[in-house]
C-alpha cells in the first residue's frame, strides 16, 4: 500500500497504467483476430512488439543493439515469405538501424567513444553529393525513386562509425566474429535441407508475386540436370549466394586469427565454415562457388604472406588453412554420400559451364561479353551525360513504380541495365561512374594501408579478409551488376566490416606486450 503510494506521489503510476492499457488492448485484438482466423496480424503485431523491444534495447546499449539489428537484416526476408511482401516489414531493419545511430550519438555525449575520419571522406562525398543533385534529375519521373536511390546507395554509411566505435578491445573482436559466424552457420544448414527436400522447406505454399519468382527458381545444366536454386531465410537464390561469399571470407579470417589468438571460438567458426563450403556447392549458383574457391586460394597466400615473423606463428596461419580445406572437403564428401543426386546435379552444371575443355564452356561471356554489352547499351541512351535520376534503375523499382502509376514512369529508361557502371551511367549519367570508381580505389587505398600496418600480428587474417571482400563487392561483382552492392544484406555488412577494418590498427597497438604474450601462450 505504503509503495503504491509512494509511486502515486513520484508519478510512476501513469506509465504503468498506459503499459497495462496497450496490453490489455493487444491481447483484445489478438483475440478477435485468433477467433476470425487472422493468424497474420497476430504475428505482425508480436513482430511490431519485438521492434519496440529491441528498440528499447538498442538505446539502452548500442553495442547490444548492432547484434539485434544485424539478426534481423539477416532473419527479415523470412518473414516477408510468409507474412506477405509489406511495406512496414521491409522498413523494420531500417527502423532499427537509425536507432543505432541515434543511440552511438547519444552515447558520444555521455561516454568516450572513438571517432575516425575515413581517408576517402572526400571522393565519397562528391560521389554523395551527385546523388543528392540526382534525386532532382528533370528526368526522374518522380521524387520516390531518388528517395529509393538514396536509401541503397547511402543509408548504411554510418555503419562504418558504428563498426569503428563498437570494438573496445580484441574481446568485442572475438564476440563479432563468433556472432556472426554462428548464424552463418545456421543460414548455410538451413539453405542445404531446402537445396536436397526442395523449396517448400521454409517458404509458403503460395509466395507474393514479387517473390515467386526470386524464390522458386530452378536452373538446368546443358545435359539435362535440374538444379532447384536454395534462398534459405532469405527471399532470393541470389541474396542467398552472395551471403554465403560474405561469410566464408569472414570465416577463414576470423578462422586465422583465432588459431593465432585464443582457442575459444574455434570450432565454432570452423563447424560454420564446413556449412558455408558445403553450401556454396549446393547454392547452384557458379558466380558463389567460384568466389568461393578464389577466395580460399587469394586468402591462402595472402595469409601466409602477412604471417608473423616467428616461425610458429607461421605454423599456426598454416594449420589454419590445412584445417579449413580438411574441414570444407569432409563437409563435401559427406554431402556426396548423404544426397548423391542433389551434388551430382550442382557437379554437372559446374563442369559443363566453366571448364574451359567443355563446349558449353560460359564464362568469358558471363564475366566479360555479357557486361561489356550492358555497359554499351548504356551509352547509346540519349541522356547518357546526365542520366535519369538515382534510383530509376534500382533494385526494388517496381515497389515505386506501383506508386507512381504508369504516366509518370514513361520517362523511365529505355533499357533495363545489369552492369554496375552501365546502371550509373543510366542513373547519375557519365560523372557516375568516374565518381564511384574515385571513391572506391580511394577506399581500397586505405583499407591497403590500413591491413599493411597490422601484418605480421594476429589480426591480419582478419583485415586481409575484410579487403578482400570489399575488393571483389567495389570491383568484379559490382562489375556484374549493381543490384549485389545495393543488397541490403551486403551493403550494411560492408559498411560495417569496413569500420572494423579501420579500428584494427588501433586495436592491435592498444595492448602490444599482451597481444605479444597472447599469441606465445594460445
Amino acid at each position: 500500500m505504503f509503495g503504491t503510494r509512494a509511486q502515486l506521489q513520484n508519478g510512476r503510476v501513469k506509465p504503468l497504467l498506459l503499459f497495462y492499457l496497450v496490453l490489455a488492448a493487444v491481447i483484445w485484438l489478438a483475440r478477435g483476430w485468433i477467433l476470425a482466423g487472422s493468424f497474420q496480424n497476430v504475428v505482425l503485431v508480436l513482430l511490431g512488439l519485438a521492434v519496440f523491444g529491441i528498440t528499447g534495447v538498442i538505446l539502452g546499449n548500442w553495442r547490444t543493439g548492432v547484434y539485434f539489428f544485424l539478426a534481423w537484416l539477416l532473419f527479415e526476408d523470412l518473414a516477408r515469405k510468409f507474412l506477405g511482401n509489406g511495406t512496414a516489414l521491409f522498413f523494420g531493419k531500417d527502423a532499427l538501424v537509425a536507432m543505432v545511430y541515434l543511440s552511438l550519438l547519444k552515447a558520444r555525449s555521455l561516454e568516450k567513444v572513438v571517432t575516425f575520419r575515413p581517408p576517402f571522406l572526400l571522393p565519397l562525398g562528391l560521389f554523395i553529393l551527385l546523388g543528392i543533385a540526382q534525386v532532382f534529375n528533370s528526368g526522374s519521373p518522380s521524387i520516390l525513386y531518388g528517395i529509393l536511390g538514396m536509401k541503397l546507395y547511402f543509408y548504411y554509411i554510418p555503419l562504418l562509425f558504428v563498426g569503428y566505435a563498437m570494438l573496445r578491445d580484441e574481446a568485442d573482436l572475438r564476440r563479432f566474429l563468433a556472432i556472426n559466424m554462428g548464424l552463418a552457420g545456421l543460414i548455410a544448414l538451413l539453405g542445404i535441407v531446402q537445396s536436397v527436400v526442395g523449396q517448400s522447406f521454409l517458404s509458403p505454399k503460395t509466395l507474393d508475386p514479387d517473390l515467386e519468382l526470386l524464390g522458386n527458381l530452378t536452373r538446368y545444366s546443358p545435359s539435362g540436370a535440374a538444379v532447384s536454386r536454395p534462398t534459405s531465410v532469405f527471399v532470393s537464390d541470389g541474396r542467398f549466394a552472395h551471403y554465403l561469399i560474405l561469410t566464408f571470407i569472414i570465416g577463414a579470417g576470423a578462422a586465422g586469427y583465432l588459431l593465432l589468438r585464443t582457442k575459444r571460438g574455434r570450432k565454432l567458426v570452423f563447424a560454420s565454415l564446413a556449412l558455408v563450403g558445403l553450401a556454396g556447392m549446393m547454392s547452384g549458383s557458379r558466380g558463389c562457388a567460384s568466389y568461393i574457391a578464389i577466395s580460399a586460394l587469394v586468402l591462402s597466400a595472402g595469409l601466409l604472406w602477412g604471417a608473423p615473423p616467428r616461425a610458429a606463428e607461421t605454423y599456426r596461419l598454416f594449420k589454419a588453412i590445412r584445417r579449413t580445406a580438411i574441414v570444407i572437403a569432409l563437409s563435401l564428401a559427406l554431402g556426396a554420400v548423404l544426397f548423391p543426386q542433389a551434388i551430382g546435379a550442382r557437379w554437372s552444371l559446374y563442369v559443363e559451364t566453366l571448364d574451359p575443355r567443355s563446349s558449353n564452356y560460359e564464362v568469358p561471356y558471363r564475366a566479360w561479353d555479357y557486361p561489356v554489352h550492358n555497359l554499351l547499351l548504356a551509352l547509346t541512351d540519349p541522356d547518357w551525360l546526365i542520366g535519369h535520376g538515382i534510383g530509376t534503375q534500382s533494385l526494388g523499382v517496381q515497389y515505386v513504380a506501383r506508386l507512381t502509376g504508369a504516366a509518370a514512369n514513361a520517362a523511365l529508361p529505355r533499357f533495363w541495365v545489369e552492369e554496375g557502371y552501365g546502371t550509373m551511367i543510366t542513373e547519375f549519367g557519365i560523372l557516375g561512374p568516374i565518381l564511384w570508381l574515385g571513391w572506391t580505389l580511394s577506399f581500397i587505398y586505405a583499407g591497403w594501408k590500413a591491413a599493411l600496418r597490422v601484418k605480421g600480428t594476429a589480426t591480419f587474417p582478419v583485415a586481409l579478409s575484410i579487403l578482400w571482400f570489399g575488393f571483389l563487392l567495389l570491383f568484379p561483382i559490382t562489375f556484374a551488376g549493381i543490384s549485389p552492392y545495393q543488397n541490403f544484406v551486403l551493403n550494411a555488412y560492408f559498411w560495417l566490416l569496413a569500420g572494423v577494418l579501420f579500428r584494427l590498427p588501433t586495436l592491435t597497438m592498444q595492448h602490444p606486450l599482451q597481444a605479444a604474450n597472447s599469441i606465445r601462450s594460445s
